[in-house]
């Protein structure tokens, strides 16, 4: 008999589910003592309204599933507006939703009435939290008079707590608390009461999980401060530091649930590595430059210390016309946490091939030296480095051998380094450098700075700006190092002109690089879909003789054009057409470029 019951249960709910996609879920919502920023509000936490939007009518067991949900989501937008003693009746078909048992859902539904009296308007009345550590910031709006949003109470208690775990109080909780209710004055009282518990220190990093990386190097990349006063900010850092190494897939670091008897507390670290290896291929064809092929071959765990090789080879200006191809071959070794935390130590080695419109150069480039994580957003190298180069261009052959002292400074404050729409990038790059043969002492300098602003109905349209400046100091143009000089003109520079198309001309058919480098470059960006943007630019280059770009000896050019982006999940696809519009080299023709990420 009981088998029998439950078969035709099983056949009446395919019946059901059945019927119920033939037809479709009408849902009406009625908040008439509602704004409607609180209406809006309603109908976005509703599941019902979302099942009745679906172009597929879920089975009656999901939507009364999704009814008797809709009873705490609506109440939760009432208690986070303020609104506190709502009534709420959701009915499906007549019947009201709480009542129906789900083991007995309807075999159709077809409308759904939500009626919602959102109840009056309640503001903070009396509100306390004690004790209070100094300087802590309690929300603006956690103030009496202001509407007793429950987000407003939630985020008072969670400043209250963070304000004690900031002076090392790492185990401060709510002991008590006291919510209430005034309807004739329509007031909320608050009154919470904290238990700070005692100060603490750092104490040891447990490491809970496997890892190829030893623990001895695990502790000293996270760098965590034992011994040291709590500070959730150092803990942050830790972690920090152990994602940036690129070694680890997961990292989390929690705080031990019981402090130990001398008031330090562990901190357990949870990690798993990523692969130990990847190797990696990619190619590009280009209209002008013809195809480059590249591979890379990356170990993350060099020497059992999270060290990182990196071994990359590329080819590319097959085909590409009168300039040969171009070959280039490197390795980079690099360590986290060399003597500080937040140092990590690299070593490389460059060999280079570059047959360029202007030049033709083989080089070999050594270098070590250090990089300095200042911070999320800034980091500081240094370096020294041996560079030995052949050169040919309009002058002729020749070679230098010279000594270099890079150092670079980056802030990067972008909401996002691939399509950026807020915030600000800049880099100043310095290389002093020693002429041991073919080239005498000087400096070179390269300065990067990019703005980004949005604005309009959801910051649909951005503005970016970029400026870039360059400089070589020291020899005289004829005998600086030629690779050092600089070129305008391409997607790097000015859009529309041929590649490095810009340069000295200091006699007819002779033309190398300038001494000196100015480029801006503007950009709005038009948002007219969800993925899809348009895009307006204007770049200006300018190159010249002189050490700092003053005017006095060189060149202009310009371009502008338009061009599409669409948003994918690896950045925007770039799809850009420039045409020139001044310059003294040719101004016919068309430029066109493709690529992922914008264009700066």
């Amino acid at each position: 008999m009981i088998r029998t019951l439950f078969l035709s249960g099983l056949t009446w709910g395919a019946m059901a589910c059945f019927v119920a996609h033939a037809a479709a879920l009408e849902v009406d919502l009625r908040a008439p003592d509602a704004d409607d920023a609180l209406s809006e509000a309603l109908r976005n936490a509703s599941l019902l309204v979302q099942a009745a939007q679906s172009d597929d009518t879920p089975p009656p067991i999901e939507i009364l599933a999704a009814a008797q949900a809709d009873y705490a989501r609506l109440i939760a937008v009432l208690y986070e507006a303020g609104r506190f003693g709502p009534v709420i009746t959701v009915q499906l078909d007549g019947q009201e939703a709480a009542a129906i048992p789900p083991i007995s859902a309807p075999a159709t539904i077809q409308r759904a009435v939500i009626t919602v009296t959102p109840g009056p308007a309640f503001a903070l009345g009396r509100t306390q939290i004690t004790p209070l550590a100094r300087r802590t910031q309690l929300p603006e709006g956690f103030v009496t008079g202001q509407p007793a949003s429950l987000s407003v109470l939630q985020d008072a208690t969670a400043a209250s707590i963070e304000g004690w775990r900031q002076i090392g109080h790492a185990k401060a909780a709510v002991s008590d608390q006291q919510i209430t209710a005034r309807h004739p004055a329509r007031a909320i009282d608050v009154n919470v009461r904290l238990t700070p518990g005692p100060r603490l220190r750092f104490g040891e990093l447990e490491i809970t999980s496997d890892s190829a990386v030893s623990p001895a190097r695990i502790r000293e990349i996270a760098g965590l401060p034992t011994g040291d006063t709590f500070d959730p900010d150092a803990l942050d850092k830790a972690e920090a530091r152990l994602r940036r190494t690129g070694t680890f897939r997961v990292v989390a670091l929690s705080e031990a649930d019981q402090t130990n008897p001398d008031d330090t507390l562990d901190i357990e670290a949870q990690i798993s590595d990523q692969p130990l290896r990847r190797l990696s291929f990619g190619a590009e064809i280009s209209s002008l430059d013809g195809l480059g092929v590249s591979a890379a071959w990356l170990h993350r765990n060099f020497f059992g210390g999270a060290e990182r090789f990196l071994a990359e080879a590329e080819i590319g200006g097959i085909g590409s016309g009168d300039e040969g191809p171009d070959y280039r071959l490197s390795a980079r070794l690099s360590r986290p946490a060399t003597y500080l935390p937040d140092l990590e130590a690299y070593g490389l080695v460059r060999l280079e091939q570059i047959d360029d419109p202007n030049l033709f150069s083989r080089r070999i480039a050594l270098e070590a030296g250090a990089t300095y994580f200042a911070g999320e957003s800034r980091e500081f190298s240094l370096g020294i480095g041996y560079q030995a180069a052949e050169i040919e261009d309009d002058l002729g052959e020749r070679d230098y051998t010279i000594l270099t002292f890079p150092a670079v400074g980056t802030f990067d404050e972008r909401n996002d380094r691939l399509n950026a729409t807020a915030g600000f990038y800049g880099q100043l790059a310095l290389t002093p450098f020693v002429g041991i043969s073919g080239t005498d002492s000087g400096l070179r300098t390269a300065l990067d700075l990019r703005t980004y602003r949005s604005f309009g109905t959801d910051d649909r349209v951005t503005f970016a700006v970029r400026g870039q400046l360059g400089s070589v100091l020291g020899p005289e143009i004829e005998e600086a190092p030629a690779d050092f000089l600089f070129f305008s003109g391409g997607g790097g520079t000015v859009r529309g002109h041929a590649f490095q198309s810009l340069g000295v001309e200091l006699e007819d058919d002779v033309t190398i690089g300038g001494r000196s480098f100015l480029g801006l470059a503007s950009e709005i960006r038009v948002k007219t879909g969800e993925n899809l943007s348009l895009v307006g630019f204007y770049d200006l280059g300018y190159i010249g003789e002189e050490m700092f770009p003053d005017g006095s000896t060189g060149e202009w050019h310009a371009g502008a054009g338009a061009g599409l982006r669409y948003d994918t999940g690896i950045g925007p696809i770039r799809f850009d057409f420039a045409v020139p519009v001044s310059g003294p080299d040719d101004n016919e023709g068309f430029e066109i470029y493709i690529g992922i990420g914008q264009a700066f």
